[in-house]
């Protein structure tokens, strides 16, 4: 019997879904959150299922995890899962040796130990402001007058050190802000942004160690800048999945079929 799941992962910035057939992954998109994020995640789902030609009646089950997880649960009824859960099980799918994850989101920061089969051994997690974050990152862009999605760019054209000695957002703009003034190029501070988040990381890493492979996911995996100063922080290859921000609505996926009861 053909089973099919949706996992839903609505996080601050952006909403992923992922549609799992047999435990493969037969489509996935993501969009910008929105202020409702009970009608964004519906539209989503509806729109998937009918570019794949199915309909409501075809999926088995339906699971959410992240910043607005409880929203899926008033849609489709299935109590959400953890995203330390999530991530994990989905890191483990396109990465099985993965022990070591970091998740860079836009409201926090997650680093799990993985044991076989991605159970979850341990976590650290930075959900105390948005020091490390997506969030971080989209404030520093502003300050800066750039893209988001052009800082590992400029980061690779950066031609020396430059130091941010603060990680707290508002702190940190000033210093961003400074530098400007004093005529530092955009390239040097987007490293410099890039190593003091890096820094902050390792620390959250080091109280539970480095255990090969490293798997880095979430949005901010997709900027090279930020996968070369941690690689170079802690002194270890980055892996990424094949698409890191997938991770948790993937993982709720696949958790979502293995809750179904037998001959389901």
């Amino acid at each position: 019997m053909t089973v099919v799941t949706v996992g839903i992962d609505i996080g601050s910035l952006a909403t992923k879904v992922v549609l799992l057939k047999d435990g493969t992954i037969l489509d996935y998109v993501i969009e910008r959150s929105r202020h409702s994020f009970k009608e964004r995640a519906k539209e989503l789902v509806d729109e998937m299922l009918q570019k794949q030609g199915l309909v409501m009646k075809d999926v088995s089950s339906i699971l959410g995890t992240g910043y607005g997880r409880h929203s899926i649960k008033d849609i489709y009824g299935q109590a959400p899962v953890t995203e330390i859960t999530a991530h994990a099980k989905g890191v483990n799918y396109f990465i099985p040796n993965a022990k070591t994850v970091i998740d860079m989101g836009g409201q926090d920061t997650k680093v799990i130990l993985l044991g076989k089969g991605g159970k979850v051994l341990d976590f650290q997690m930075n959900d105390k402001c948005a020091a490390g974050t997506g969030r971080f990152l989209e404030v520093m862009a502003k300050t800066l007058d750039v893209e988001l999605d052009y800082l590992g760019d400029l980061d690779a054209k950066s031609t020396k050190e430059v130091t941010i000695s603060s990680t707290c957002t508002v702190f940190a703009e000033s210093e961003v802000i400074s530098l400007i003034a004093s005529g530092e190029s955009k390239p040097n501070i987007i490293h410099g942004l890039h190593r003091a988040i890096a820094s902050r990381v390792n620390g959250m890493v080091r109280r539970m160690g480095v255990i090969p492979d490293v798997v880095f996911c979430g949005g901010v995996a997709k900027n090279q800048g930020m996968v070369r100063a941690l690689e170079k922080e802690l002194s270890s290859k980055i892996h990424l999945p094949k698409d890191p921000q997938i991770t948790g609505a993937l993982g709720s996926a696949i958790i979502a079929a293995e809750r179904l009861p037998p001959g389901n």
